[in-house]
């Protein structure tokens, strides 16, 4: 494996991401306006970025139901610079004991992802965003 382990993106399922927004950015987070939308919100958060994402729309993106999702659920993602190395990355980490909870695939949104847990269950999104450029170091550049 070549790529160094990191996290890239938290993403926190919320109840109302309208107020969950108003919430982070009262406590200072800074959201970057070009990269969310209105089903997603992304805010600066050092080396990572935080997301917030409907729960309903986080357990539907990993292929459970929405009763799976406690609301202190979160899902780390680590994002690679091609399919390849995501498909080399989720294959490895089955091997080193994750379990496979959904495959790398095309993904709805562009990109290209699976998702894997680790042995305690927290779960990660593994994905290739081609609308998210990384740095050498495998950090994420986010606009604004």
């Amino acid at each position: 494996m070549t790529n160094p382990a990191h996290v890239t993106i938290v993403t926190l399922g919320v109840e109302d991401l309208v107020a969950a927004t108003a919430f982070y950015q009262r406590l200072g987070f800074v959201k970057s306006e070009s990269a969310s939308q209105d089903t997603i919100s992304f805010f600066k958060a050092g080396g990572v970025v935080l997301s917030l994402y409907p729960r309903g729309a986080v357990a539907e993106d990993i292929g459970i139901e929405p009763t799976d999702i406690s609301p202190g659920s979160v899902t780390l993602a680590q994002n690679l610079p091609s399919e390849a190395d995501v498909d080399d990355f989720m294959t490895h980490a089955v091997g080193v004991g994750a379990k496979l909870l959904k495959p790398a695939q095309k993904a709805f949104w562009g990109g290209y992802s699976g998702y894997i847990a680790d042995p305690d269950g927290h779960v990660w999104e593994v994905a290739f965003n081609p609308f998210l450029p990384l740095r050498e170091d495998g950090s994420p550049v986010l606009a604004d």
